[in-house]
Order: C-alpha cells, then structure tokens, then sequence
C-alpha cells in the first residue's frame, strides 16, 4: 500500500475511532456522576489522546521508541502552541479557576518530570510504572476531590448541558456507550498501524529521523481530536472546555502513554535534543502566566503562540535536513 494512502487511511480512522471513544467515555463517566470539569480534564482529555496513546504502544512493539517518544513530545508542543493558538484567534478562551490554580503548574510538573526521565535519552520499564503510578494517583485525587465538593443537585445541573458544550448531542445510554467505547478502541488499533507504517516510511523516503517524523507529522496528525473538540469549544465561547482538554491531554501523554509505551518495551531515543524537551516545558511554562492575566488568552497571546510553533517546526526540519 502506498504510504500517503496508509497515512490518510489511518488519520481517518484515528479520528473516527476518537470520536467514538469520547462520546461513548462521556455517556459512561456522565452515569458516574462526574462534573463537566472533571470529564473534560479526564474522560474527554484522555479519550482525545487515545490516538497518541496506540500510535505510541505499537511503535514500541515494532521497536520504534523514538517516533512514540516523538509523538508525545511533539503531541504537548502542539496542543499548546498550535491548538490553543488556533483557539484563542478564534474566540478569546477563558479559564476555569481550577485549571489555574492546580492543572497548569500539574502539567508543568510532568513536563519537568518528562524532562528528568529523558535526560539520557531512554525510558526503562521501572520509570514507565513510575509514570503510570502517577496517572492513576492524579486521576483518583481529581475524581474524589470532585465527587466530594460538587453537591448532587449541581453536579446534575453541570451534566444537562454538558454534551451540548462539546456538540456530542444527548448523551448515549449505558449499552450504546459501551458499544461506543469498544468500537472506538478497535478502530484505533487499526489506524494506528497503517498511520505508524506510513510515517516510517515517509521518514525513511524523506531521509529524516524517526524522532522528527515522530515530532511533527505524527504529533499533529494524533492531535486531530485535540483539535477538533478544542476548536468546537473555542466556537461555542467554551473555552474552559478547551483549555481543559488540552491540559488533560498533556498530563495523560507523559504520565498515560509514556508509561504504558515503556512498559510494553523500554524506549529509546538518542537523536532526541534539549531544544525539544525545552520547547515542551517552554510552551507548558508560558501557559501559566497567560491563563493567569485575567485568566484568559487573548487573540494576541494565540498569534504568538502560533508563531511560536511554526518557528520550532521550521527549525526542526532544517535540522532533519527535509
């Protein structure tokens, strides 16, 4: 199979397969009683990176540890820079004040972590449990403190609206979201096999490395539904909806899929540089005082960090030499 077709092939089905995944999440965790927030930082957030998450895990069964750390990296620079930029030129995104006080510096502190566990160039099984460990203890401690300060009556308040928010219509039952989420995970897993395959072979065809073809077109072909629900808030004025996902999302791809990825098969990758780990923490960084100015991002803060990505991409292909 031509390798464009597989590439196309598999971003359809990622996409499709997402889709299916968060809507069938959001009809299970709606009957658990979860607040809008918390299924947007969660449930949503991780259901979006469900892509980068089989993309990342069968590249390390194939032994391409590089383009799923790639993938990550690049998957959080892109969130950021590239799906928050978009999202704020098209409507000014405003936080919710949870998102400010503990998500962002969370996030910060998980890209930091990425930073540490990555300085020579490899992720141990040991230190993929580690990161694993972290994800569930996050998302226990998110769930409880939710579930226990949200009073029945609002929580169901919250909930009536909360499928119109992200345009998912009236929730499914129980059975059509089981259903949802099961079909949703085998679409994926079948998509990411034909998008891994042709990204490697572009990346061979093209001369560049697995870590750059990881950083850019399988970064942002992964973050299709990052993109999709972020923009379908930012267009309905949710932007806390927005900002939440993108934050889940971050959090998820280092503690969620680095640590499954590593535990699968240790990964390696020793053409990645400090200019990407310090774009990634640079960008999560930057996020904090912005969301923080009135908790808001303005149209002019979005062009910047849309600059921002163009400019590393721009140099991260100079460098692959593409």
């Amino acid at each position: 199979m031509n390798e464009w077709i597989g590439l196309g092939l598999g971003l359809i089905a990622l996409y499709f397969g997402a889709e299916a995944l968060v809507k069938g999440g959001a009809g299970l965790a709606l009957r658990l009683g979860l607040t809008p927030l918390v299924i947007g930082l969660t449930v949503i957030a991780y259901g979006t990176s469900s892509p980068e998450m089989v993309v990342s895990v069968q590249a390390a069964q194939a032994g391409n540890g590089a383009i799923s750390i790639g993938n990550v990296v690049g998957s959080n620079i892109c969130n950021i820079a590239l799906i928050l930029g978009l999202c704020a030129l098209i409507s000014p995104l405003r936080a919710d004040l949870q998102i400010v006080r503990r998500e962002v510096p969370i996030m910060i502190g998980v890209a930091v972590l990425a930073v540490l566990i990555l300085a020579d160039g490899r992720i141990a099984r040991w230190e993929g449990a580690v990161l694993l460990a972290g994800l569930v203890l996050y998302t226990y401690v998110t769930v409880r403190q939710a579930r226990a300060a949200t009073a029945a009556s609002a929580a169901a308040s919250d909930q009536a609206g909360f499928p119109e928010e992200l345009g998912q219509g009236k929730p499914l039952g129980l059975g059509l979201s089981i259903v949802a989420v099961v079909g949703g995970l085998a679409v994926l897993v079948v998509g990411s096999h034909f998008f891994v395959q042709g990204a490697v072979t572009l990346a061979s065809n093209w001369g560049m490395s697995e870590m750059a073809i990881g950083l850019t077109i399988v970064a942002v072909g992964t973050s299709m539904p990052e993109l999709a629900t972020s923009l379908l808030a930012a267009i309905k004025r949710q932007g806390d909806v927005a900002i939440g996902n993108i934050v889940g999302s971050n959090i998820f791809n280092v503690l969620g899929i680095l640590g499954v990825a590593a535990m699968v098969s240790p990964l390696e990758a020793p053409t990645l540089s400090w200019v990407d780990l310090g774009a990634m923490v640079a960008v999560s960084v930057a996020l904090l005082p912005v969301v923080r100015s009135g908790g808001r991002i303005s149209r002019g803060e979005g062009a910047v960090m849309l600059a921002v990505y163009v400019a590393y991409t721009w140099w991260l292909l100079r460098q692959s030499g593409a």
